[in-house]
């Protein structure tokens, strides 16, 4: 086998040939990117739009099975025709029909449409100009090093050093001249991180106004129980009785109280549903093989099964328990009854082979026996209770106000709609609790050291030098290949990014179900947080910095060496790599925005996981479950869509800032269409309603906005324009100042609701002209998401909730069944 020398790779190297080389490459790489994108975006499009008439049951799932959303207009069955009808759907009807957390969710989308609009405008009038000017700047964006090595302006260019067989290294910058004319449009970088954090934070204030103004209109004119009812924690054990607790609250001279529900150890109870659900779909199973087809019984038949099982003794002892062969009760059908295996005796040694209809409904039969004795049972107490009051006036004042004088103790905060509240979670305990909460950080932290060194080959396949590093013979043969060197440099890395944002997301899930929260709202914000910080951290932050690593492998110690060193560092490597990755970072939200957004709303995880679902499905409650809507979860999506926009505040006055800035204004436009979509017609999203992720929104912007700032000081240093680069230090202390007042003017008003918001007025006072009232209204007194068997009253369902009957397909008329109805509706 020959010796390579990496050296002689078309991008190694000075010189003009490595410059036309890299720019080449850019090129075919930002070509194939738009061809790929486009192509798989237009496909999905397509199908969706051909698939949306037919398959109603999916893709218009919400607005056929949500109260709510059903007043929204109807969508045209055309192919097109759709999209002007979604496009004049208002804000107030999106408030009214989905809620207050979509409203929000949508508002950040207007929002950074008007940042990157805005930004975009200076990139292109001003930014740009200067680079092609002053900095020989290209479409589309070359190699730094090489741009700025064969500038006319030698104030700008970059002193390298080579050796053999390696890539130029930065070293230092040629001195500039402060009296020079074009060094002073280093200025350029100051002023515009000026402007462009001044403009982040003004809309960040006036989009946080609106949104607290329409949230206190919102919520103020709600009285459901949701809205009236505290939940009170820190109960002490003197105090955990539900009499005593009404008269501690009605003594505080805040309101009368309606109700008390405080929460017990209904663990044996919960239990025994759970297993009383096994057991149910295991006798449906059962029925539906014994009646030989899943979606079709005759109401013959149907009669002479009800009379066959009316025939079993009740008092027949549990089949495996005694010497009951299990074989008497078998009615004389046609087909053959199913059978199962049971396990006895010692240590479950022994086994037996036995009806299973019979056997099921046995065990169904004692276990319901065993439910209605253990919901007429004493629980112990827990420290957690679940108070409504006579108005949403004195809930508020509760849950402003500090009730007690020791600490922890008669905590009030806004209950979640009972809906929403996790009851298995409401017996567990604070230590257990606060265990598992550090358990989850420690996991979280261990995964992100894992990320790491998985993050640090896939920055590697950025570079062909780290390739040839590894793999000589791969790099050469993608050298002579442009569009395979495009593929694998930047379609794969870029491919694989895209799917640790999937499929990361689904662990990060899991993870805070196990932390013990007491909601779903509350395990939605943690996900959104978790998965902010993983993509944040991970896909942004370390990746960027191993950028400049990831020419050699060998260079990543010295990375993270130099790093733990000295903090500026950091802000130098920063600066170099976020210049290197530019043309990465255009091509990923290319992939996102023109490829992948499409997938998202042809939703291709439902549909390709329909046809599996529906060959697993057998009873009616299988396919009643195929035909539910699709749930959205603002924890699978905000995060990736908050990173996109910290990339291109990040790139907003860099070299490729016009290209980041359009394909990131086009992910915006494209997003803010699909997820309205999806969040008015077709998925659900079932927790209450408060708008709670906009403070999460705030805050990583924020932190996005110090990035960027300390990526500009950075790259001002490491242009040896430190006078300029120490100027952006105040803002980086205003940045922080603002963050501080921000979280004390508005956080407040974000959590609770002002007293003098509290009326009777129905929300957005008069009605416009061509507007009806059902399209800004919601039901009187009932918040968006409070559904109306679950909504009205805290308590466990397990205590109240009717004991299921066996699901068994009834015929119609027309002969079909409900299981080939649930197949129509899809």
């Amino acid at each position: 086998m020959g010796e390579y020398n990496c050296s002689l790779l078309s991008s190694g190297g000075g010189g003009g040939n490595a410059k036309s080389n890299q720019h080449n490459q850019d090129q075919t790489a930002l070509y194939t990117q738009l061809v790929i994108s486009i192509a798989l975006g237009a496909g999905a499009f397509i199908t969706f739009c051909v698939l949306r008439p037919r398959w109603k049951g999916l893709y218009a799932a919400r607005k056929r099975q949500k109260n709510a959303a059903s007043k929204l207009p109807p969508l045209p069955d055309t192919f097109l025709g759709w999209i002007p009808v979604l496009y004049r759907i208002s804000e107030e009807q999106v408030l009214a029909s989905a809620g207050l957390d979509a409203y929000v969710f949508l508002s950040f989308f207007k929002m950074a449409i008007k940042f990157l609009a805005v930004t975009f405008f200076f990139a292109l009038v001003v930014i740009l100009p200067i680079n092609v000017h002053y900095m020989h700047y290209s479409f589309p964006p070359g190699n730094t090093m090489a741009t700025l090595n064969h500038s006319p302006n030698p104030h700008f260019r970059f002193a390298t050093t080579a050796t053999p067989g390696s890539q130029p290294d930065v070293a230092v910058i040629a001195k500039e001249s402060s009296n020079s004319s074009p060094s002073s449009i280093l200025w350029m970088y100051v002023v515009f991180t000026y402007l462009f954090s001044a403009l982040a934070m003004y809309l960040l204030v006036t989009t946080t106004q609106k949104i607290i103004g329409i949230r206190q209109e919102y919520l103020g004119s709600q009285t459901t129980v949701t809205d009236r009812t505290i939940r009170l924690s820190g109960i002490p054990p003197d105090l955990r009785d539900e009499a005593k607790i009404t008269e501690t609250i009605e003594s505080l001279e805040i309101g009368k109280v309606e109700s008390v529900i405080l929460c017990r150890d209904w663990k044996e109870l919960d239990d025994m549903m759970a297993q009383r659900l096994v057991f149910l779909r295991k006798l449906e199973e059962a029925w539906t093989v014994h009646l030989g087809h899943s979606r079709a019984r005759s109401t013959q038949a149907s009669r002479e099964r009800a009379q066959s099982r009316a025939a079993v003794r009740e008092d027949a002892p549990l089949l495996g328990d005694s010497e009951h062969d299990g074989q008497s009760h078998i009615a004389d059908y046609g087909l053959d009854r199913p059978k199962t295996r049971i396990w006895y005796g010692f240590l479950g040694l022994q086994s037996r082979t036995v009806d299973a209809i019979d056997y099921f409904e046995e065990r169904l039969r004692r276990l319901d026996d065993k439910i209605k004795t253990a919901r007429s049972k004493e629980y112990t107490a827990m420290p957690l209770a679940f108070v409504t009051l006579d108005s949403v006036a004195a809930c508020q004042m509760a849950v402003q106000a500090t009730m007690d004088p020791k600490p922890m103790q008669l905590l009030a905060n806004p209950a979640p709609a009972p809906s929403d509240v996790i009851w298995q979670n409401t017996y567990i305990t604070r230590s257990s609790r606060i265990t598992r909460a550090w358990s989850v950080t420690l996991i979280i932290l261990i995964l992100t050291v894992f990320w790491t060194a998985l993050l640090v080959p896939i920055a590697g396949l950025v570079s062909i030098q780290s390739i040839c590093s590894v793999w000589p013979q791969l790099a050469f043969a993608l050298d002579s290949n442009p569009i395979s060197q495009s593929l694998v440099a930047t379609g794969l890395p870029t491919a694989l990014i895209s799917l640790l944002t999937v499929l990361v997301p689904f662990l990060y899930y899991w993870l805070s179900t196990q932390q013990g929260m007491l909601s779903q709202g509350e395990v939605e914000m943690s996900l959104i947080s978790k998965n902010f910080f993983f993509t944040f951290f991970n896909l942004f932050v370390l990746f960027t910095i191993f950028g400049t690593a990831s020419i050699s492998y060998s260079k990543v110690n010295d990375t993270l060496a130099g790093a733990s060193k000295d903090a500026s560092e950091i802000a130098r490597k920063l600066a170099t790599s976020l210049q290197d990755l530019d043309y990465f970072y255009i091509n990923l939200i290319i992939l996102q925005a023109l490829g992948l957004f499409p997938f998202r709303l042809l939703e291709f995880g439902s549909v390709a996981l329909y046809p599996i679902s529906l060959i697993g499905a057998k009873t009616p409650r299988d396919y009643a479950e195929l035909v539910q809507p699709p749930v959205f979860s603002y924890g699978f999506y905000l995060p990736q869509t908050l990173l996109i926009f910290v990339i291109c505040t990040v790139y907003s006055v860099l070299q490729s800032s016009w290209l980041i800035l359009f394909f990131g204004l086009v992910y915006f436009l494209i997003g803010s269409f699909i997820y309205k979509y999806q969040l008015l017609y077709a998925m659900d999203h079932r927790q209450q309603s408060t708008g709670q992720a906009w403070l999460i929104i705030c805050n990583c912007v924020v932190l996005g906005l110090l990035f960027f700032e300390i990526a500009m000081a950075g790259l001002l240093a490491l242009r040896t324009a430190f006078y300029r680069s120490i100027l952006i230090i105040p803002l980086l202390a205003g940045t922080i100042w603002f963050n501080v007042f921000f979280r004390r003017t508005f956080d407040p008003l974000m959590k609770f609701i002002a007293l003098r918001s509290l009326h009777s007025e129905p929300p957005f006072g008069n009605v416009p002209p061509g507007e009806s009232r059902y399209e800004l209204e919601t039901d009187h007194g009932r918040a968006v998401d409070e559904d109306d068997e679950t909504g009205l009253r805290y308590i466990n369902p397990s205590l109240i909730i009717p004991l299921e009957e066996v699901w068994l397909a009834k015929s119609r008329a027309n002969g079909t069944s409900h299981g080939d109805e649930a197949v129509e509706d899809v």
